[in-house]
């Protein structure tokens, strides 16, 4: 059953490709096309971000995760570096699960 998904997603990246291939450059170059090509990237790392914070196989889980996700959008908000952000969000989780507030 896996490997039909498997084939099926392929398939169906291949297929979107294709299509993207196809389309008249016209097309393409739509203020709302462009706008919307610009989004997706942005949407797909918010939605792998929710899963990644909040779901621990089938079950929704608030942990540690949850606390370095605040943290890393509070530096970002005080417009620290990439690094400082990771850094500061890794640092809060694993602190918080050492000390075994959040497992």
């Amino acid at each position: 059953m896996i490997w039909a998904a498997v084939l099926a997603g392929s398939l169906g990246t291949y297929v979107l490709k294709l299509v993207g291939y196809l389309l008249p450059a016209r097309v393409l170059e739509h203020a709302s096309v462009r706008r919307v090509a610009g989004l997706l990237p942005v949407a797909l790392l918010a939605a792998l971000v929710a899963v990644q914070t909040f779901a621990s196989g089938q079950a929704l889980v608030i942990d540690a995760r949850l606390a370095g996700v605040l943290v890393a959008i509070g530096a970002l908000l005080l417009r620290a570096p990439f690094l400082v952000v990771v850094l500061a969000a890794a640092a809060s989780a694993a602190l918080l699960r050492a000390a075994g507030v959040a497992a």
